[in-house]
């Protein structure tokens, strides 16, 4: 692997661990602030709606700027802004309107850094096909080890010092990647049109993925997937408190046991695949989360949400691995930052549909009827797409993108067909 990913891949796995201190800290500030399941909603949704409001957008100036600098002016950007809800939680201010606020505003910059990082990274390793898997089940399994095993825990121990402690926890986090994203190696932009408007260039965008049935079977799993996701994520904090009997340090627990789950999927992911097919391998995973949820829902006491959890990341895990590195290896570098967010503005457009489902489901039910309906999405979208990933239409992709692939990954020792033949 190149040097360079050495850097990327320290600077990712530092600001994970902020927001696994997040994660697990935003939750609980906003239950101190109230137990209302509708308000909950809205600071869960509050932090979807930037791909809603501007994700292709957002893909087309990926495609037009410097990726490199793209994704440090926006971490430096998010380190600064987590000091007014810090400061806010220091005097006493914090309010639910604040805390939606900031939901929001850090989306917005997670949006320009997540599609400049899944842009830059094909560029940074010549866009070999083996390597990007490889490259991104480091990465997954970095952020999953960052993001849920070790920052929950710490976010809920920083909470008793102090509600503004985990917020400047993860500023700093933000800063220390910003630093280190900024010595990447440059990599050339691709060459867009100058003449065409910045409109044009997202429709080209969003229309390469409607018009190719894999990566819409790719964008549309986690476009429901995030409806189920969210409508459990909205109540998971009440639930394991209410349901479970929980506080906050066993809210962190059951967060690291599904992050547990989520190393070990990133770690097999390309066993799965070679042995499976990338098709059949994300067919089962996208399975094996709507069994798990229902699991979840049907849980008697915290020991089995954590294994229904644990497993739920485990497929969880697989999946943001076979998937990205399926998509990056397939599309032209030219499209890769208006593909990748077209199709996480997909994902995150259904999400705030399932941030309010979930508190609507808890309010007029109870608080198992929204982890009951996700398990029902899941299944449902799982078997419907599952023709359109396909064995076949995988490897079909893999060859007609070899070609636009750098002369050195056409070595036959270093080509990924050794890979997928057993497809």
């Amino acid at each position: 692997m190149p040097t360079g990913f050495g850097r990327l891949w320290t600077a990712q796995t530092i600001s994970s661990l902020g927001d696994g201190v997040s994660h697990a800290a935003l939750p609980l500030l906003a239950l101190t602030l109230t137990r209302d399941p509708m308000a909950l909603a809205v600071v869960t949704a509050a932090g979807t709606l930037p791909w809603l409001l501007f994700g292709v957008l957002g893909g087309a100036l990926v495609d037009r700027w410097d990726r490199r600098r793209t994704m440090w002016v926006t971490d430096a950007a998010r380190a600064a802004l987590l000091a007014i809800p810090a400061a806010a939680a220091a005097l006493d201010v914090l309010s639910i309107p604040l805390l939606a606020a900031l939901a929001f505003l850090l989306a917005l910059g997670g949006l320009f850094f997540d599609t400049a990082a899944t842009a830059y990274l094909p560029d940074l390793l010549g866009r070999n096909p083996a390597q990007l898997e490889r490259a991104n089940a480091r990465l997954r399994g970095a952020q999953t080890a960052a993001s849920g095993f070790a920052g929950p825990p710490a976010g809920s121990a920083l909470l008793a010092l102090g509600r503004s402690v985990p917020l400047l926890a993860d500023a700093v986090s933000f800063a220390l990647s910003a630093l280190l994203v900024r010595s990447l190696p440059a990599v050339p932009r691709p060459a867009t049109s100058a003449r065409e408007s910045l409109l044009r260039q997202a429709r080209a965008g969003a229309s390469y993925v409607f018009q190719d049935r894999l990566l819409l079977g790719l964008a549309l799993r986690p476009a429901v997937g995030n409806v189920a996701f969210l409508a459990v994520e909205t109540v998971l904090a009440l639930f394991a408190h209410e349901r479970l009997g929980v506080g906050a340090f066993g809210f962190g627990l059951l967060l690291t046991a599904e992050a547990i789950g989520g190393l070990l999927g990133a770690g097999i992911a390309s066993f799965l695949g070679r042995r499976l097919g990338t098709g059949t391998a994300l067919t089962c995973t996208a399975t094996i989360e709507g069994l798990a949820i229902l699991g979840l829902a049907s849980a008697p006491n915290p020991y089995v949400a954590g294994l229904a959890l644990a497993v739920c990341g485990a497929g969880m895990g697989a999946t943001m691995v076979l998937g990205p590195s399926l998509r990056q290896a397939i599309v032209p570098a030219h499209l890769m930052g208006r593909v990748a967010s077209t199709s996480r503005m997909l994902a995150m457009c259904a999400a705030p549909f399932g941030a309010f489902l979930g508190g609507w489901l808890a309010t007029a039910y109870d608080l198992r009827t929204p982890l009951y309906a996700a398990a029902g999405l899941l299944l449902t979208m799982t078997a419907v797409t599952a023709t359109m990933t396909s064995n076949r239409r995988v490897e079909t992709a893999l060859r007609s993108a070899r070609p636009q692939a750098d002369p050195a990954d056409q070595d036959p020792t270093k080509e990924i067909a050794v890979q997928t033949t057993s497809r």
